[in-house]
């Protein structure tokens, strides 16, 4: 179910405010909408959510002055809004994208920017076909601290990184999410429009409104948290994709009713000669690297960095190598934390929506790296080692593997 809308979009002048509507107004959703409101040029005026009860409690922020929808359709087709601010559940993107996109307004749209590989080049399609503005809410790519390390280990000055590693560290033991059996849904809640395009079945509490992040049919730990520091690896060493991805893990310790792991790991392989590792341990949460939120690992030295820091750390030379030192070691520190960055982010995007310049996270960049997340996914599903072609944006040695690049919408959804 498609909107047959194209609407070119508003030119707008250097003191025109930038009307916006949110679809997704809860957890990421809420903080969003505080987020966008620390801009002065901007007017929230349209706002959308299945959960009615979600939708008056953001609305009482504007002081109830935005139109308020159930059904996204209805915010999407309207013809004074400049841009759309999508937070909804990763199984809702796609469509919610393609459809804003296709209505001539520029899309902010949460990370992981899809549930499938086939929806990311969809919207990717769908954004350049419409000339539009898509920045996709992998925020680390807004920071300057991000950009100064960017700027010194693509140079080299670390030397050739041949590992880099990032974690997700949650100990959810015993409980996890929880059980519930299903049951009839709240009722301030439209639970078939919150499916949409996934099938049938009976609310339960251990999916809506947060804990669908453990469910595969909706979201995954590797989409909601690899995506935003394998996006961060990709550009910190200048990669666009694996050529080989082997993802490991299960239920080991945890009985909820999760369907995704609470351990795994992913090994993805380059062309280039160099692995990058996303380990997902939500059974034991202690540090698994000395320092910061991700490592890169060069012959010269080794880079950790976080939100509001990084270090360089020498290496040395080891078995039958000179022991000096190789680099200088290096600290660096930001004032930046998730909201500030989430706010430059935002500034980034209404900024584009002026100059029409791609932004920090362009929707091709989002794309490529939510990508890795849905091969580790896949290799999850199949016990396989995936060769992947990033040009064709095929798994080359499994059919079985290749069938999952997508799925079939429940009717009547439709992608674009």
């Amino acid at each position: 179910m498609g909107l047959a809308l194209a609407h070119p979009g508003r030119v707008l002048g250097a003191n025109d405010r930038i009307r916006l509507g949110f679809i997704g107004v809860a957890n990421r959703g809420g903080q969003l909408l505080s987020a966008f409101l620390t801009h002065a040029d901007i007017e929230v005026a349209a706002l959308c959510d299945v959960n009615r009860a979600t939708l008056a409690k953001a609305n009482e922020r504007l002081e109830k002055k935005a139109a308020a929808y159930e059904d996204f359709r209805k915010l999407i087709e309207r013809d004074d809004l400049d841009g759309v601010v999508i937070a909804s559940p990763d199984h809702w993107h796609a469509i919610q994208t393609i459809a804003a996109c296709d209505a001539g307004k520029d899309v902010y749209v949460e990370k992981p920017l899809s549930i499938t590989v086939r929806e990311g080049r969809r919207m990717v399609e769908a954004a350049r076909r419409n000339d539009r503005v898509v920045q996709v809410g992998t925020h680390r790519r807004s920071s300057g601290l991000y950009a100064q390390l960017a700027d010194i280990t693509l140079a080299g000055q670390i030397g050739k990184i041949t590992v880099a590693r990032a974690y997700r560290l949650s100990n959810m033991y015993p409980a996890g999410i929880g059980r519930a059996e299903p049951s009839q849904p709240p009722k301030d809640l439209n639970w078939d429009l919150w499916l949409g395009p996934r099938p049938d079945r009976p609310f339960q509490e251990t999916i809506a409104p947060y804990k669908f992040r453990w469910w595969h049919l909706y979201s995954s730990q590797m989409g909601n948290w690899g995506v935003h520091y394998l996006d961060a690896i990709r550009w910190l060493t200048g990669e666009t994709a694996p050529s080989s991805i082997c993802a490991m893990g299960g239920k080991f310790a945890i009985e909820d009713d999760r369907t995704v792991p609470d351990t795994a790991e992913a090994v993805f392989e380059f062309a280039s000669g160099r692995l990058a590792i996303f380990g997902q341990y939500e059974a034991s949460g202690n540090p698994a690297m000395p320092r910061e939120e991700i490592e890169l690992r060069g012959t010269q030295g080794t880079a950790y960095i976080d939100e509001r820091t990084f270090e360089i750390v020498p290496e040395r030379g080891g078995q039958f190598q000179d022991r000096a030192p190789r680099v200088k070691p290096m600290k660096a520190e930001a004032n930046q934390n998730n909201h500030d960055l989430t706010c430059a982010h935002a500034r980034n995007f209404l900024d584009c929506m002026r100059s029409r310049k791609k932004p920090n996270a362009d929707v091709e960049i989002g794309h490529r790296s939510t990508t890795f997340s849905h091969l580790a996914n896949i290799s999850l599903a199949t016990k396989l080692r995936l060769e992947w072609d990033a040009e064709k944006e095929q798994i080359t040695n499994s059919k079985e593997a290749n069938d999952l690049l997508h799925y079939e919408y429940r009717k009547p959804w439709k992608l674009g």
